[in-house]
């Protein structure tokens, strides 16, 4: 049997080991909450990091949010390269007669685009098949508003990029059907690229769209360039603000969006016009009230005239 002494010493024995193994725990908790701490800060750190990546780009797209819209618009008239062609608020109107020179006593059908924009794709392809017979046949004019925004779901610039070339061959070319041939080139499903895949898109590859549209070669040899930019900034920081382009119903309702359509200056509401169920073409047409059956037979005009409100909204 151990005796009393041996009995003490190994309990103080005990005890020491005890008070160690605590202590030790004790250091691993504060190293865990230090390194926790750490990985906080870190994550934190990187965190605000990614915010500032993500919103310096739109911050910068933005720089002129807290313009009125009676400042965007003394800004844009102070730009000194602009489109010859193009009006004070950025529209180029279209006709069987050329650019500028309107067909009397019928409809304005003015369409508010960017060559990135998906929607603007899928509205050219439903619906500027049918306006291009309309025009040729002086049943509409068409008012051209390009836009270049969506160059921040881009990795080339490609909206400023084609906007430009669009705006030099306007200027240049001056021939409704090879402008918008060229616009349908652009937007053909195999060709637009789509928002935020990272396609690059060659000036060469353009321009062989200007080229299949019927614009000479001359034209389209000069048309890459940059000569509007400043423009374009300037009517993407006005047009928004033109709260007759705001979006009356949807989840965008009291924002311009594209593809934004006005007939005769009067706003278009899309969601309004297709609630019963017709594609895009088909509610376009009944809104300018005309019968698809008409579309392209000259002297068969639609029923608003030049004056009158799309029909789908007096329903």
């Amino acid at each position: 049997m151990a005796s009393k002494e041996t009995r003490r010493k190994l309990h103080a024995e005990r005890i020491a080991a005890e008070q160690a193994r605590v202590e030790q725990l004790a250091k691993e908790h504060r190293q865990q909450t230090i390194i926790s701490g750490i990985v906080v800060a870190i994550i934190a750190i990187l965190t605000i990091t990614i915010c500032l990546l993500v919103w310096q780009p739109w911050n910068k797209s933005d720089e002129s949010s807290e313009l009125t819209v009676d400042q965007a618009y003394e800004q844009l008239q102070q730009v000194e390269t602009k489109p010859e062609t193009a009006d004070s608020k950025g529209g180029i109107l279209l006709s069987k007669n050329g650019v500028n020179e309107p067909v009397e006593d019928v409809p304005t059908v003015s369409v508010y685009m960017d060559f990135m924009c998906s929607g603007c794709g899928k509205f050219n392809r439903t619906v500027d098949p049918t306006l291009k017979k309309m025009l040729d046949a002086g049943q509409v004019n068409i008012e051209l508003h390009p836009m270049s925004f969506g160059d921040r779901w881009s990795s080339d610039s490609y909206s400023t990029r084609a906007a430009n070339m669009l705006l030099y061959i306007i200027d240049h070319d001056k021939n409704p059907d090879h402008i918008l041939d060229f616009i349908t080139n652009m937007y053909d499903k195999d060709f637009q690229p789509e928002e935020g895949s990272g396609v690059k898109t060659s000036d060469s590859q353009m321009q062989e769209q200007a080229l299949k549209a019927g614009v000479s070669q001359s034209v389209v040899d000069a048309s890459v360039t940059d000569q509007y930019t400043t423009w374009l900034k300037a009517i993407d920081a006005y047009t928004p603000k033109r709260s007759e382009l705001w979006n009356t119903s949807g989840d965008y309702k009291g924002q311009m969006t594209t593809p934004t359509t006005t007939i005769n200056g009067y706003y278009w509401d899309m969601n309004k016009a297709q609630s019963t169920g017709d594609d895009a073409k088909e509610a376009l047409l009944a809104s300018l009230g005309i019968s698809e059956d008409k579309v392209g037979v000259e002297g068969e005009l639609p029923s608003i005239g030049s004056e009158g409100k799309p029909l789908y909204d007096n329903l």
